[in-house]
């Protein structure tokens, strides 16, 4: 089998290079290319290989736009840092990922997985520009800037820069602004986690999203929980669920 890695960390592509070498002992890596312009020419001059991996980030711009300028009927397997949107969008479009760095189970699954396409060499590369052109919408998602709230007899348009967070109380769903308004919203927080950036805002639990800057404070709690002191709120018990702490710890640490 002969596969290229397009990956622009040096590290990166050592280890990748090195995990395919056991998992896939047989195979070839054909190249290491850390940027755009030399994959294009790469495949310019090159036939197909039987696997790229294929990282988006790279040295002078997206991989993305290597599709724009030359045809590939390899399948793909993109490394990725990208957030569970961009994943999502993978996952979709049956492109797989690995979310990086590299994990030895993960990479076993995905090659599994490309063992078992039925995509094979000669497919129609109007297919996969298909499914990378829709992966690649998913990925430039565009989430909400702002809601139509209606005060009164009249409508407001409230900007989401200007909300510090989101709660549910006896089924009414609230936005809370930064000069400690609150306004009912026609949205769900389940519709809500799926329109807001996830760079700003955070479901902690079943009742509160939160954009980073509503924290005041933050309390170590019972059971291995957090305890947060939001600002304008009045709320003296909003705690992270157990199970979303660590991953509340990891967005802070973006």
């Amino acid at each position: 089998m002969k596969i290229l890695i397009v990956e622009d960390e040096p590290q990166a592509a050592r280890r990748l290079q090195s995990l395919v070498k056991v998992i896939l002992p047989e195979s070839t890596v054909l190249d290491t290319i850390d940027s755009v312009k030399r994959s294009i020419h790469w495949f310019q001059q090159h036939p197909s290989p039987d696997l790229v991996f294929m990282d988006i980030q790279l040295a002078d711009g997206i991989s993305f736009q290597i599709f724009d300028q030359v045809k590939i009927t390899s399948p793909i397997i993109f490394t990725t840092a990208y957030d569970e949107y961009a994943l999502k969008a993978f996952k979709v479009n049956s492109i797989d990922y690995i979310l990086k760095p590299v994990d030895e189970d993960e990479l076993r699954a995905a090659i599994a997985k490309f063992k078992s396409m039925t995509v094979v060499k000669d497919s129609p590369s109007s297919q996969l520009m298909e499914s990378i052109t829709l992966a690649m919408s998913m990925l430039t998602k565009k989430y909400k800037e702002r809601f139509v709230i209606k005060v009164g007899e009249h409508l407001k348009s409230v900007e989401t820069t200007e909300i510090l967070f989101f709660y549910s109380l006896e089924k009414t769903t609230f936005a809370q602004t930064k000069d400690g308004r609150k306004h009912i919203l026609d949205f769900t927080l389940d519709q809500l986690q799926e329109l807001l950036e996830p760079k700003r805002f955070f479901r902690i639990n079943r009742k509160y999203i939160i954009a980073l800057e509503s924290i005041q404070d933050m309390i170590s709690y019972t059971n291995s929980r957090l305890k947060l002191i939001l600002k304008t709120s009045d709320d003296n018990d909003v705690v992270v669920a157990r199970e979303r702490v660590q991953e509340f710890k990891d967005w802070l640490d973006r």
